[in-house]
């Protein structure tokens, strides 16, 4: 069996005809190392192309992660702009406490509750590594929870001391019932009945006869009835201790058990049971003792 290949070149007519004896093993060796080659080419193609991929993934990645490290510095920032705004919520906390303590009568309520520790800045950590960075981050969001839960807490117990305040002033016989003048004040006095001294437990207001007289507070009508010595009587009770009377009514516009806010029409001005004339006996009670109606008035 031949060891060569013959290939016959015929170029025209004119030409004769030409062979080329080429070998076996010749022919397959290059034919494998064109297959090797082609292979080799393949290789450094899909490499390159690779190299090129990962070049354009690692410079997305830098990009991301330089705007994420970008996030970062702005959210650090706007967390330390929050812990200012939280330390002036705490300040404005603390101004409303110090007034509502110096216009309190009773001083129940606690001055503050909750504070703000020096801690260290989340913008100082930009320059430490990312690691230092977000366990101070961690960390400031949990100092800005519990911040926030100190605020709640906070103005939560004002808005409830603000409603208590709100209740008591309601209660407060702050209005004038009746306009006139003040014919005999609260104390002792010459007794317009019989001779020497007795203790007035009242205003006696003079205005004329059938006049509206009003509710100086919110409340509830306790008595509302005629008496020998007061003529028609209203008595209401604030609450907190405070109760007002009215004496000497023509009529009465109210019932016992009714319950009335403050201005509302209570009766008339009048001269029933023992009275010199038209006037409004108005007394103001603290525990049933009777005190100068002027404490609470106002203007007066």
């Amino acid at each position: 069996m031949s060891d060569h290949f013959t290939l016959m070149i015929i170029p025209n007519r004119k030409s004769g005809v030409k062979k080329i004896s080429v070998p076996k093993a010749f022919v397959r060796n290059f034919l494998i190392a064109s297959v090797v080659v082609i292979f080799v080419t393949l290789y450094f193609v899909y490499d390159y192309a690779s190299i090129k991929r990962d070049r354009a993934e690692l410079a997305r990645l830098r990009a991301q992660t330089k705007e994420q490290a970008q996030q970062f510095r702005d959210l650090a920032v706007k967390m330390d702009e929050f812990s200012g705004r939280m330390e002036e919520l705490r300040q404005v906390d603390k101004k409303i406490r110090v007034l509502a303590y110096e216009t309190s009568k009773d001083k129940k309520l606690p001055l503050g509750i909750g504070g703000s520790d020096n801690e260290t800045k989340i913008k100082d950590l930009l320059n430490k590594d990312h690691e230092k960075l977000i366990t101070g981050m961690r960390k400031g969001i949990e100092k800005l929870n519990d911040d926030a839960s100190s605020r709640e807490k906070s103005f939560n117990e004002l808005l409830v001391f603000l409603h208590e305040q709100k209740s008591i002033l309601a209660s407060t016989p702050s209005l004038w019932p009746v306009k006139g003048w003040v014919t005999s004040e609260f104390g002792a006095r010459q007794s317009p009945f019989r001779s020497g001294v007795e203790f007035h437990k009242g205003l006696d207001i003079s205005t004329r006869f059938g006049k509206e007289i009003v509710a100086p507070a919110d409340g509830l009508v306790i008595i509302s009835a005629f008496d020998s010595q007061d003529g028609n009587f209203i008595k209401i009770d604030h609450g907190h201790g405070l109760a007002t009377g009215f004496a000497h009514l023509s009529r009465m516009a109210v019932k016992q058990g009714a319950r009335v806010k403050k201005g509302d029409i209570i009766g008339y001005v009048g001269d029933t049971g023992r009275s010199t004339g038209s006037h409004l006996h108005y007394a103001v009670f603290v525990n049933n003792v009777p005190v100068n109606p002027k404490r609470y008035l106002k203007d007066s």
